[in-house]
């Protein structure tokens, strides 16, 4: 099952799956362009056995949508890639204005940390054993974020989730463990496309001189859900092509 499905690595992620012939579920909040993510991949992947589901994951309710779904498919869930996330729209208000900062947190954690606790939470009853658990933070957890630092606090408290659930589970052979990505391209999180200069700006950070793709996050947690990947757990791996901390 992956989250922010939709676009961006969310989509690139549960196309890997697909190539692997796995059943898989994409969840998003636009049903329209969720429909056409699963076309997409349906029309890539011969064979792709996809389906779409269109639910808010910050909503607690959403957790009993869900695992009605998932008991309808009379299968365990193997894997759980929570890529929903987002950047406050409220990001950069006026630091002096404290009901504006409060905003653009509870906005982060909202869209950044609440929708893996309730995807997380709602679906560990119908988790197989020996699962695996892949939540989304990002470099902007170590150097920190715009406006006043939600986002960047936000992807940091799932660091403490993950190695949380991995000590819950590991009882259960369930790996936790999150993938932290730098500048990844062709995806939605700043809600347009950066301008040419920021973008060029954030490539040069970079040691291998490029931005990321979608795929190359898609593959790594693909990994993490594999038998190979599976001894992994409790960690936070950095994929930036080698962006330093604090540039």
């Amino acid at each position: 099952m992956v989250t922010g499905a939709s676009a961006g690595i969310g989509k690139a992620t549960a196309k890997r799956f697909a190539e692997n012939n796995d059943k898989v579920l994409l969840i998003a909040r636009q049903e329209k362009r969720l429909t056409q993510a699963v076309e997409e991949i349906g029309s890539s992947v011969p064979g792709a056995d996809v389906e779409p589901l269109a639910l808010d994951m910050s909503d607690a309710g959403s957790a009993e949508v869900l695992q009605s779904r998932i008991r309808a498919t009379g299968l365990p869930v193997g894997a759980l890639l929570c890529c929903a996330g987002a950047v406050p729209q409220s990001e950069g208000a006026d630091a002096q204005d404290v009901k504006s900062v409060l905003a653009e947190w509870q906005e982060a954690y909202q869209a950044n940390v609440m929708t893996s606790v309730v995807a997380v939470e709602g679906l560990l009853p119908l988790m197989a054993e020996g699962g695996s658990i892949v939540l989304y933070s990002s470099i902007a957890a170590y150097r920190g974020s715009g406006g006043t630092g939600g986002y960047g606090a936000a992807k940091a408290a799932l660091h403490s989730y993950v190695h949380t659930l991995a000590t819950r589970l590991g009882s259960r052979g369930i790996s936790a463990n999150a993938i932290a990505p730098g500048y990844v391209a062709d995806t939605d999180l700043f809600g347009g496309a950066l301008p040419a200069a920021r973008e060029s700006m954030l490539a040069r950070q970079t040691a291998l001189g490029r931005a990321g793709d979608p795929v190359d996050v898609a593959e790594l947690g693909f990994y993490l859900c594999s038998k190979p990947g599976g001894y992994v757990t409790s960690q936070i791996l950095q994929i930036n092509g080698g962006s330093q901390h604090g540039v």
